[in-house]
């Protein structure tokens, strides 16, 4: 089994998703395929350490919340976290893959719980989507907009509105910063959207921290 290259592993409360609250292990992996205008990890594009994917399972495996989330950078683009995915599972852990959308996400382990972005245009990244992974959802899935101004909001409304026959929860996420989570929940409801409004709670909690506690 080969290497991972870790940018860092701590625990704290999920501030995302329909988890948001939980207490949970973040494993953040280094390297992203992608640079969008909002990122706010970027001291993960490139810096971590060579962990042996067994190494890092076990070392995952000693932290007491059941919520492991495995995010970047983008977790995809590594291709021995198939594998840590797998064995986690099996270890008891329940798992999120937080992804950019960009790489195939057909191989996940269906046990896993996937969060996966849809790009929008201020983003800059908008056109990385591999689209055949909407064949991949499961119903416990969710897809996820980050939105930074209206022309997203617009942009992600369409989408939405032709993901209609899909199960999967649908998250709208303010780009920190850049748009008020009031306006954005203001169009959700004028626009009577079927969406949840997701937060970064753990920007709330912590405000002054750029990266994991």
């Amino acid at each position: 089994m080969g290497r991972l290259k870790v940018n860092e592993i701590f625990k704290s409360i999920q501030g995302e998703s329909s988890h948001a609250g939980e207490p949970c292990v973040f494993v953040r992996l280094a390297g992203c395929n992608l640079r969008c205008g909002f990122c706010d990890t970027r001291y993960a594009y490139e810096k971590g350490v060579y962990l042996n994917a067994e190494t890092l399972v076990k070392r995952v495996l000693r932290y007491k919340p059941g919520l492991v989330c495995i995010t970047g950078g983008e977790p995809l683009i590594q291709k021995d976290i198939f594998y840590v995915i797998d064995e986690l599972i099996r270890g008891g852990k329940k798992i999120i893959i937080e992804t950019n959308g960009s790489a195939c996400i057909k191989n996940i382990n269906k046990k896993a719980t996937i969060v996966m972005d849809i790009k929008c245009p201020l983003s800059g990244q908008s056109r990385s989507f591999f689209a055949k992974n909407m064949e991949y959802i499961k119903s416990k899935d969710e897809i996820k907009f980050v939105i930074s101004g209206r022309k997203d909001y617009l942009w992600a409304k369409r989408v939405v509105e032709r993901l209609e026959g899909e199960k999967c929860n649908i998250l709208f996420s303010p780009a920190y910063g850049l748009l008020k989570a009031s306006d954005l929940a203001k169009w959700i409801l004028k626009d009577d959207l079927k969406v949840r409004l997701n937060l970064q709670l753990h920007k709330v909690i912590w405000p002054n921290r750029t990266r994991g506690v």
